[in-house]
């Protein structure tokens, strides 16, 4: 019996995903504490180092977004997820090596972001891919959603996890926690056995056709476009804010490590209420509706982060306030873009429209970085926060006046749009 026709519950491969990618997110959530506290805390970085190493660990979807989109049409996409696992836990595994014998140093937290990032570019794509093979359509926006959860419980443990290893360890053995847990996701995933499409033998027309093949099909749908353009604006200027936000928050605000795991665990727990109800946001607003009404929500969330001063209680509060508001509107409009976008496109094309959106929406991400660590050494913390915050709002703008609002998922997988779906 196809593994598709069961609930979700019951479909042993779906499961097996899920559980790879639980793994997967708990470690990485550990690492994405402890390689900007390591830098801040550790290595005593600057605003602008800051700034070169969230781009590092962003700039990859924009140079391999739509290559990754291609290999992932044109392979495979089983083995694909295991070999950027694996290559994963080989590249964060060199850290403590490197603690152990030449020491740390920024730059080389630099390059262990960088091709961290090539790989998890590689996976992110190819697991956006994989998904619709494994589900039928109309169970795309729940499956989506139990994914997210999973994302949700890593956000309220991977923080607090790398508090306490920071606290009774040291960085390198807290980032190697991340690298077994990438061993421990390559083992799920290699156990899926549901047959995937047949892919085309022989030469094709070239990657980089390939690839623009993609970027010409998101460019030239509105609804495709509309959501790439508000994911552009919002990377940018979150990139913006990342790239000082723990500078800004340890150094300015006053916030230990203790109370910084705090905040990111409380926007965990948010997190899961948000992923657990995109699919009820969607059956009352229909999927556009919960695009919209989450990215307002959490955009506008991002306001109260420069607010952040006065009675230390005061700005740990507002901090705390403003993660816990944005994770739970974020979920709710990542899940429902997610899952309209598989709707919406055939497989053929899934692999490069994945990748060229993880391109168009993140390429700004490392631009952003760079502008937001400049900033910080320039005019100041506070004052590139104030920046990122108030540019995140055109991420929403760009929605609003969009016709994504208007779009169903019917229950037989259509989507009921103002636009042709994607089908060839």
């Amino acid at each position: 019996m196809d593994a598709r026709s069961v609930g979700l519950w019951q479909n042993p491969d779906f499961l097996r995903l899920w559980a790879g990618q639980t793994a997967s997110m708990l470690g990485s959530q550990v690492t994405v504490l402890a390689l900007p506290l390591t830098a801040a805390l550790v290595l005593d970085a600057s605003a602008t180092q800051m700034g070169v190493l969230a781009a590092a660990g962003s700039i990859p979807a924009l140079l391999a977004g739509p290559l990754a989109g291609v290999w992932a049409d044109r392979a495979r996409r089983r083995p694909l997820l295991v070999g950027a696992d694996v290559g994963r836990a080989v590249v964060l595994g060199t850290v403590p090596v490197a603690a152990l014998t030449t020491g740390l140093r920024v730059e080389y937290l630099w390059a262990v972001a960088f091709l961290s990032g090539l790989l998890t570019t590689l996976f992110d794509v190819t697991h956006a891919s994989l998904l619709p093979a494994l589900v039928r359509r109309d169970q795309l926006v729940e499956g989506n959603s139990k994914l997210e959860v999973s994302r949700s419980g890593a956000l309220i443990a991977g923080p607090g996890l790398a508090g306490l290893l920071l606290h009774v360890a040291t960085a390198p053995v807290a980032i190697l926690v991340d690298a077994f847990s990438f061993l421990v996701s390559a083992g799920f995933i290699v156990r899926i056995r549901t047959p995937e499409p047949a892919r085309a033998k022989g030469g094709g027309p070239g990657l980089w056709v390939e690839a623009r093949e993609g970027l010409r099909t998101v460019l030239g749908d509105p609804v495709l476009s509309a959501m790439a353009t508000s994911l552009c604006l919002f990377n940018l200027f979150s990139g913006l804010l990342g790239a000082v936000y723990i500078l800004f928050v340890t150094r300015e605000v006053g916030v230990d490590q203790a109370e910084l795991g705090l905040v990111y665990a409380v926007g965990g727990a948010s997190f899961l209420v948000g992923a657990s109800g995109a699919g009820w946001v969607a059956k009352r607003l229909g999927v556009g509706g919960a695009i919209v009404w989450g990215a307002c929500v959490s955009d506008a969330a991002f306001l109260l982060v420069p607010l952040a001063g006065g009675p230390h209680a005061l700005a740990v509060f507002l901090l705390t306030a403003a993660r816990f508001v944005a994770t739970l509107g974020g979920p709710v409009t990542a899940i429902n873009q997610l899952s309209l976008r598989q709707a919406l496109t055939a497989d053929r094309l899934l692999g490069r429209v994945n990748g060229a959106m993880l391109a168009i929406a993140l390429g700004t991400a490392p631009l952003g970085a760079l502008i937001g660590g400049v900033l910080g050494d320039t005019i100041g913390l506070r004052p590139a926060v104030f920046v990122g915050a108030l540019g995140i709002q055109l991420g929403f703008v760009r929605l609003l006046v969009s016709p994504v609002r208007h779009l169903r998922i019917a229950p037989d997988g259509a989507v009921a749009a103002t636009t042709d779906p994607i089908a060839t």
